[in-house]
């Protein structure tokens, strides 16, 4: 039987995540998951895409807000409430996409500016400022995420990073893929081909396999780069000049999910082929 293994949020996009037994769905996906972002002077989103130094910055939620601090010195760290008293709405633009997000103060900006070493400022997104998914995968014109790449969940299953493992000389850990939602109880991969499954009574939809990047080969604790896992699933998981890992999720309605909650598949989709390469 297939169940819920584990719950990730990030709320500020591109730094470390943090592992719940219980997550709130909202809106636009698990409820403080990507709702900061930090911005250069253009206001364009940065990520650990362009500048690794980010995976040593820690998210943690407190009582009243979010911590972050660095992990190398635990004790260098910056708190900010749930919702910024600015209400000077500026526009910020991630992946081509713009929208209207406020900057959480001057003395924040400050501290990420110091910790990153570089220019930057960090953003909020208030709850009335709506960032709509590509129509061609929403299931309403209205579905929204958050500051996340395009969608408010991303799905891996546990026997995929296995599986996966099993072919690397390093074994990973599940951080390098940054996935919300994480089952177990599945065959390799087959969060490919679900098309709709429900947990707790909500419906899930996965809409787009995700296409993985540079990021996957930055180590979150040291932020050094290499190249696996991306030279290992290029040779298995290739398709349309892309390489793919996990399944991109949209749902509806609200609710709570907790570790351990059954899954229950109602409908698949046709496998994917992907291009296998040969290892002569």
């Amino acid at each position: 039987m297939a169940s819920v293994s584990a719950l990730y949020i990030y709320p500020v996009k591109s730094l470390g995540g943090i592992s719940l037994n219980t997550v709130d769905l909202t809106d636009r996906g698990f409820r403080y998951d990507r709702r900061w972002l930090l911005i250069d002077e253009n206001n364009q989103f940065l990520t650990q895409r362009q500048h690794t130094q980010m995976a040593l910055l820690q998210a943690a939620i407190i009582d009243d807000g979010i911590e972050v601090h660095k992990k190398n010195t635990p004790s260098d760290s910056i708190k900010f409430p749930f919702v910024t008293e600015n209400k000077q709405r500026e526009n910020v633009t991630i992946w081509g996409d713009v929208c209207e997000g406020v900057e959480v103060s001057k003395e924040v900006s400050q501290w990420f500016t110091d910790a990153l070493a570089m220019n930057c400022r960090l953003m909020f997104m208030p709850d009335d400022s709506h960032r709509k998914i590509d129509p061609r995968y929403a299931l309403h014109n209205n579905d929204i995420t958050s500051f996340s790449d395009a969608y408010p969940v991303m799905l891996i299953a546990k026997e995929s990073l296995d599986d996966l493992n099993e072919r690397l000389d390093e074994k990973l850990p599940m951080n390098r893929f940054r996935p919300n939602l994480v089952i177990e109880g599945f065959e390799p991969y087959e969060e490919d081909w679900i098309k709709h499954f429900s947990i707790n009574g909500i419906d899930f939809f996965g809409v787009k396999l995700c296409s993985r990047c540079v990021l996957t080969t930055v180590n979150q604790q040291t932020g050094n780069k290499g190249k696996e896992p991306l030279k290992t699933l290029a040779t298995y998981r290739s398709l349309n000049n892309n390489i793919y890992f996990g399944q991109n999720i949209i749902y509806k309605g609200t609710g709570t999910l907790t570790k351990g909650d059954k899954v229950t598949v109602i409908e698949r989709k046709d496998k994917p082929s992907f291009r296998i390469l040969s290892n002569n």
